[in-house]
């Protein structure tokens, strides 16, 4: 599955249409289709003879998650094609999306229920579409837009876009309605000019128009920018939309590491079709470089149309009552004293039981960079810490399914299966477990640079501040918080627990001989799913070398999106470009 490039203006619009164009100079006369780039979660349903067989998340765009019983709850997905015509096996794309309407209700009852409302519709969507419970699932009110089919090894009776979307609905597929043909970029350009207005007035989120090339004929000429985007389709996105209200308070959150982050309570406001009643406002310097002050009138908008933000007061509509805001000197959780050190900008509650630092510290610990606990989420530890039966990290290897059961919303299926996904947890490396921690400046680099030094937990355990800033690519930042977290009495006792529970304390180590002994990888731009510092892992377990630089010496160089002057130079070089999927199935063979 593949992702779209962005053109954010009219000339970007026409850009794109020049680079095709110079590929396949007769692109210009094909015509386009124009669709509303539905905001939600995409997936990809895969039909034999007509009949449901499987859907899936878009996951890293090769592989996903199996979520066919959530996706089977969608009402107006089909279990069975109607007509004729389809392929014996093919895969329909599709996004999953929340209504806003069903997004106001489902955020009202869980007010009534003292649980906290879900940020926005997308969200929201992809987190019922990965519920382990089907039931909870079809509670929520999930809706399904189809767009495009693939049919390996069959035939699509379709000449055009627009005939596939008309295919889609005569098949009983959900397809957004709006869709249109146009002849030319100019009659395009009239056209996302009417939808841009339609958007604020859909009961679903919608973030711009998609533009694809109508003849299908053209796309395999078109072809894609490195198996990532396709040329012949392009997202036209609008300028993200700025709201003015009044901000009522100024409070603070107090993160997993005790930092406190500022942020607005606002006079909710509709923005993009979302009601935005909080915004961040990042640290107390920000205020203050800003003048913001409680009670003004301010510029909120939803960077990239996701998490709401405060631009900047309306100093002209001050009346005098505006209040000065300054962090708290105590934390609003636990009532510490708050520290601030001289190098940072923010501002600590040092006090690591504090209710919100540990209810940060657990949903961090579970999350996909750290120990990766599928269906343990924020809202399901703040249950287990609400009833009690859990009160650290250790305490989750302890749970048991007939105690997970009496939460709302867990069935017995769910249980097991969390519990069972806790088990497994203990298997991660030092490495996934030094980040799950959440030691401060400990990010995926740094705790895979320690795990490959030290390879056991006590042996890093007992390193000296000195000893650990000597390490390339630590420093004394770093070093000075592993060292200090290490020294903290209540930390070795979490770790003492862990251990003996079964949690992995140890680093596997890199392999000595293979087929990629000796090898060389360069790595660049963004992968998919893997972060940099774990592709490097990972093969240097296997035996590989990662260098910095390519020269003729390099095996193969391994490239996301962005790829910058790497990219060039090992073409140049006639050196092996390879992506992410190969990546791990050499990863996988050994070769």
């Amino acid at each position: 599955m593949l992702s779209l490039a962005n053109a954010l203006d009219a000339d970007e619009l026409s850009a794109w249409e020049v680079r095709n164009a110079r590929l396949v100079p007769e692109v210009r006369a094909a015509g386009y289709c124009l669709e509303v780039k539905i905001d939600g979660a995409a997936v990809s349903l895969t039909y034999e003879e007509g009949r449901l067989v499987m859907g899936a998340t878009r996951g890293n765009g090769l592989v996903g998650e199996n979520v066919t019983a959530n996706l089977r709850t969608i009402r107006a997905l089909p279990l069975r094609l109607r007509g004729s015509g389809w392929p014996a096996r093919m895969e329909v794309r599709g996004e999953v999306y929340l209504p806003r309407s069903a997004f106001d209700a489902l955020n009202q009852r869980r007010e009534k229920e003292g649980r906290p409302s879900f940020a926005n519709p997308r969200n929201a969507a992809a987190g019922s579409l990965r519920q382990l419970d089907p039931t909870i699932t079809a509670g929520r009110g999930l809706r399904l837009f189809c767009f495009h089919v693939e049919a390996p090894g069959g035939t699509l009776r379709a000449e055009r876009q627009s005939d596939v979307l008309a295919t889609l609905r005569d098949w009983g597929l959900p397809v957004e309605p709006h869709y249109r043909s146009v002849k030319d970029l100019e009659a395009a350009s009239r056209e996302i000019a009417k939808l841009e207005r339609l958007l604020a007035t859909l009961d679903y989120e919608a973030d711009g128009v998609v533009v694809k090339v109508d003849a299908l004929r053209l796309h395999p000429e078109l072809g894609t920018i490195g198996d990532r985007e396709p040329r012949w389709a392009v997202a036209r996105k609008f300028a993200a939309e700025v709201a003015v209200t009044r901000l009522q308070a100024i409070r603070v959150n107090v993160g997993r590491t005790g930092a406190l982050t500022p942020y607005a309570v606002l006079d909710p406001v509709a923005i993009g079709g979302v009601t935005v009643s909080t915004a961040t406002l990042h640290n107390a310097d920000l205020i203050e470089a800003r003048d913001i002050r409680e009670g003004d009138w301010v510029e909120v908008t939803r960077a990239g149309d996701v998490i709401p933000q405060v631009l900047g007061p309306l100093r002209d509509r001050r009346t005098g009552h505006e209040r000065r805001w300054q962090m708290p000197s105590a934390c609003p959780r636990c009532g510490s004293p708050v520290e601030r050190p001289p190098d940072e900008v923010a501002s600590h509650c040092p006090n690591i039981s504090c209710p919100g630092r540990v209810h940060e510290a657990i949903a961090h610990f579970a999350s996909r960079a750290g120990m990766d606990i599928r269906g343990l989420g924020y809202e399901r530890v703040a249950q287990l810490l609400e009833s009690g039966l859990i009160e650290d990290v250790a305490d989750l290897y302890e749970v048991r399914a007939e105690q997970l059961v009496t939460l709302e919303g867990l069935a017995a299926k769910s249980a097991h299966q969390l519990v069972d996904a806790i088990a497994v947890s203990k298997q991660r490396p030092l490495s996934l477990l030094l980040v799950a921690l959440g030691i401060p400046h400990v990010g995926q680099q740094a705790a895979q640079i320690l795990a490959r030094r030290f390879h056991r937990l006590d042996r890093l355990a007992q390193a000296e501040e000195e000893e650990l800033a000597a390490i390339h690519g630590i420093g004394p930042t770093i070093a000075r918080a592993v060292a200090g977290f290490f020294h903290d009495a209540t930390n070795q006792r979490l770790l003492e627990r862990l251990e003996t529970l079964g949690v992995r304390m140890d680093e596997p180590a890199a392999k000595a001989s293979g087929e990629l002994s000796g090898a060389a990888y360069v790595i660049t731009g963004t992968l998919p799913t893997l972060a940099r510092a774990e592709a490097t892992r990972l093969l240097e377990t296997q035996g590989a070398r990662v260098t910095q630089s390519v020269s003729k010496k390099t095996t193969a160089l391994v490239a996301g999106a962005d790829p910058g002057s790497k990219l060039e130079k090992a073409t140049r070089l006639g050196i092996e470009v390879i992506d992410e999927a190969e990546l791990l199935r050499r990863l996988g063979s050994g070769t």
